[in-house]
């Protein structure tokens, strides 16, 4: 692999679970990463163990305001953006409508969920290409690259997951549309679509739950670890024949009720 020494990245989530592997992999690989997440998470504390190459920025993904002050701190502390990796995001487990309490899905819950996910996906990309395409282009012609997380709910949605299906189907979606339309920049846009792994929400699973998961995945049997999500990452930015891409990382999980 390509040595990422002197890039410099953004990521969003970057507090806990995929997101803060993957800086955690990025900065072992001599890369610069601001990390983006909200002010009740930890991403203050994260950033000082990580060291002088990285620096948080208290982020709400949906917030314009927000995004650009991220972008702001990429360009004067470290004068461009080579990397946006998307790994913001919440989930939501209900059903479309619970028979037995005889209510509906939360609305609420459900719009939320889309704007943070989905909304908050592309507020930060649609933002963060204009500090990218000022980059000077490499032999390539290549500007940037952007990763978004998704899952494999996109594809085959679990009962309950009405909502993280629905967000995740559209960053599926849109991630060809993004790659073609920042092309004539030089900047490649790929997703990553995971499967069951071990961050923080499956840890916040009711505990039949947490045991049933690991059971059904065919081979590495048992969670993914998302330190395997980041070097997936780095693979993409390596090879610039990945665009407009969704990659699944699921050990052949396919999701069947």
């Amino acid at each position: 692999m390509q040595s990422l020494k002197g890039l410099v990245a953004l990521v969003t989530g970057g507090a806990s679970g995929f997101g803060l592997s993957t800086a955690e992999r990025l900065l072992k690989q001599g890369a610069r990463v601001v990390l983006c997440d909200l002010n009740t998470s930890k991403g203050q504390e994260v950033a000082s163990r990580l060291g002088g190459n990285s620096v948080f920025v208290s982020t709400d993904v949906t917030s314009e305001t927000d995004v650009k002050k991220a972008l702001d701190v990429c360009s004067d502390k470290f004068k461009k953006l080579d990397l946006l990796v998307n790994c913001a995001g919440i989930s939501v487990l209900s059903k479309t409508y619970d028979f037995g309490n005889k209510t509906p899905h939360c609305l609420e819950k459900f719009t939320k969920l889309l704007e943070v996910n989905t909304v908050g996906t592309f507020n930060t990309i649609r933002l963060a290409v204009g500090l990218m395409s000022k980059n000077s282009p490499d032999e390539d012609g290549q500007k940037g690259v952007i990763v978004n997380l998704t899952s494999t709910h996109a594809f085959e949605g679990g009962m309950g997951h009405i909502a993280f299906a629905a967000s995740s189907g559209c960053i599926a979606s849109m991630t060809l549309p993004i790659a073609r339309d920042l092309s004539t920049e030089g900047i490649r846009c790929c997703a990553i679509a995971t499967g069951h792994f071990d961050i923080p929400y499956y840890r916040s699973l009711p505990e039949k739950f947490r045991r049933f998961i690991p059971s059904v995945v065919p081979f590495p049997k048992g969670l993914g670890n998302p330190e395997e999500f980041a070097h997936l990452v780095q693979t993409i930015v390596d090879n610039k024949m990945l665009n407009g891409e969704v990659i699944r990382l699921d050990a052949a999980l396919r999701i069947e009720i």
